[in-house]
């Protein structure tokens, strides 16, 4: 289903998530090309979507599919319309999902973020990159390994994120399954009843056919 017969290098893949071939509304079409197509209840495939935009909440980035692909079976709910939910976190609602959880995980831990968010996540971040790299680099040198800022960054932001994800997670995963639930239903009640049409179209030109 999410199969390519092409191919793409890393960096292709890469740039393909920050702005998608076509663009993000094209991608966003076809998103619900697929989830119109999926054959299954429409309870089921709301759960799955649920699923889906609850994992997108959570700081694991890189696990979004697992996550989403087990709270799928959690909830039995539709695993590809979970995997389909995932792409609810993208470039355009990262830093808000960030925000809001990591917001959160401190008001839910009694804490507060030195400077603000954006602090936070602009130098807490950039911070823990930079002792990877150097500790890295320490490994192959007479430098001393240092962690401080990875440490904070996993206090402040990290911890945070995971804690704080849960409360606004559910509640988006719940606004989805409520808001396309109906709208699945209809989508399908509304396809079935065409494609009897065409059927009976069908069979109506195949009779008369015959006639002749």
């Amino acid at each position: 289903m999410f199969k390519r017969r092409d191919r793409l290098s890393p960096w292709q893949t890469f740039r393909h998530m920050v702005w998608p071939k076509g663009g993000w509304v094209r991608a966003f079409e076809y998103v619900k090309h697929r989830l119109r197509r999926l054959p299954d209840t429409p309870e089921k495939i709301a759960r799955g979507l649920g699923a889906g935009v609850f994992a997108s909440f959570t700081p694991f980035f890189g696990l979004h599919f697992l996550i989403a692909w087990l709270a799928a079976r959690l909830v039995r709910g539709n695993v590809p319309a979970a995997l389909i939910g995932t792409f609810f976190g993208n470039p355009a609602t990262y830093i808000p999902i960030a925000m809001t959880s990591i917001w959160t995980g401190h008001l839910i831990l009694g804490s507060r973020p030195d400077r603000g968010l954006e602090y936070t996540l602009q130098h807490k971040i950039g911070g823990a990159f930079g002792d990877l790299w150097f500790n890295l680099i320490a490994i192959f040198s007479s430098e001393k390994t240092d962690w401080t800022h990875l440490l904070i960054f996993y206090d402040d932001v990290f911890y945070p994120f995971m804690i704080g994800c849960i409360i606004p997670g559910l509640i988006a995963a719940t606004l989805v399954y409520y808001l396309s639930v109906g709208v699945i239903g209809a989508y399908q009640k509304s396809r079935r009843k065409r494609l009897r049409a065409k059927l009976k179209q069908l069979n109506a030109a195949g009779s008369a056919s015959d006639r002749h």
